[in-house]
């Protein structure tokens, strides 16, 4: 069954033609086409990219959702398999890759359950946050109210989030308004827009109008979170619970927070002040909240996701393509490529 979120005041619909394009986020990621972001391996409406013998290969994959040591991701390659859901080994990343029929803009699996946001391109195009079983196989599917941006799946599977975009199309501009959304897959409770909760800053409830949320993760319980909040040009890292729908600021200048394996640690991109360099990957203790930097010194605009207890993976940018690299979360070492025309790896543990 599908569940359409209510529109919000002051939220203008990023599905609807008029948006241009030029922004920062755009030239780092790709080009908006009637306001639905289009990534470096896709082909745009009119292509044919899902019809054709090209389609009937790509699907002929078997994705298993729930197997350790495989990693997720979408499939940036040039041509009809551009823009698919995709896997390769973690030890092997290099070799042959299994893609399967979805097509996904951004795409995470924890222990057998997955999410593929994916936009469908007609006379009308709308984007939708598909869960998927451990074969790949939606289970729901719920329409999104913009262009898709990010997407978590909670360490048990039982929990999925994801953030669009509703106007403007960078975390950096001014115009940004975003809607962060939670469907619990034990229940089928869908929480469209994170705005619903209450956020206490400094113990007191903020309740401004400009408050934005995005970049959801959870922890172990399926019920604590960590994301990003931005109110009056300031961004939070906020924790929250779903059972009281509530939430709190911790500290600022966090966004897009990964909860390492073992619970003690985030990884996040902290902005910098530089525009030609707009972030810098970090990871932050939560016990003591010491925060170290990362040893990729590119800028890196995504919620990244730990391949183990050691190591981030993430998406960057190479000319018009993308590709997934990974760097030593505790500040040593040096970035490397990990996987080339590929983009949103999610390790599957």
């Amino acid at each position: 069954m599908s569940v359409t979120p209510p529109e919000r005041p002051g939220k203008k619909t990023l599905i609807s033609a008029g948006m241009a394009a030029g922004t920062a986020a755009v030239a780092v990621l790709g080009m908006v086409v009637a306001g639905v972001l289009f990534l470096p391996g896709d082909f745009l409406p009119g292509d044919d990219r899902d019809g054709g013998a090209a389609g009937a290969a790509a699907g002929a994959g078997s994705l298993d959702l729930g197997r350790p040591g495989t990693l997720l991701f979408r499939n940036a390659e040039p041509g009809p398999r551009g823009g698919r859901l995709a896997a390769v080994p973690l030890t092997s990343p290099g070799g042959a890759r299994t893609l399967s029929g979805l097509s996904c803009v951004r795409v995470h699996a924890r222990n057998g359950t997955g999410v593929c946001l994916t936009v469908e391109r007609s006379a009308h195009t709308q984007a939708y946050a598909l869960a998927l079983d451990q074969r790949g196989g939606t289970t729901k599917k719920i329409p999104l109210p913009g262009s898709p941006s990010r997407a978590q799946v909670s360490p048990s599977g039982r929990m999925i989030s994801w953030t669009v975009f509703v106007s403007g199309d960078s975390y950096a501009g001014d115009d940004l308004s975003t809607r962060t959304g939670i469907l619990d897959t034990r229940t089928g409770q869908v929480i469209p827009d994170l705005e619903k909760f209450t956020l206490l800053q400094d113990g007191k409830p903020n309740t401004s109008v400009d408050l934005n949320y995005w970049g959801v993760t959870f922890t172990g319980d399926d019920d604590r979170f960590y994301a990003t909040a931005k109110t009056k040009g300031t961004t939070y890292l906020v924790q929250g619970r779903v059972s009281t729908q509530a939430m709190w600021t911790m500290r600022t200048n966090v966004e897009c927070p990964s909860l390492s394996p073992d619970g003690t640690r985030l990884a996040f991109k902290k902005a910098t002040g530089d525009p030609s360099r707009p972030w810098r990957l970090h990871t932050l203790e939560l016990r003591g909240m010491k925060e170290t930097a990362l040893a990729e010194t590119a800028s890196v605009d995504d919620q990244v996701v730990w391949l183990d207890g050691q190591r981030i993976a993430y998406g960057r940018l190479r000319g018009p393509a993308t590709d997934v690299w990974t760097v030593p979360a505790d500040g040593s070492g040096g970035p490397r490529m990990l996987l080339a025309n590929a983009f949103s790896p999610a390790a599957i543990r």
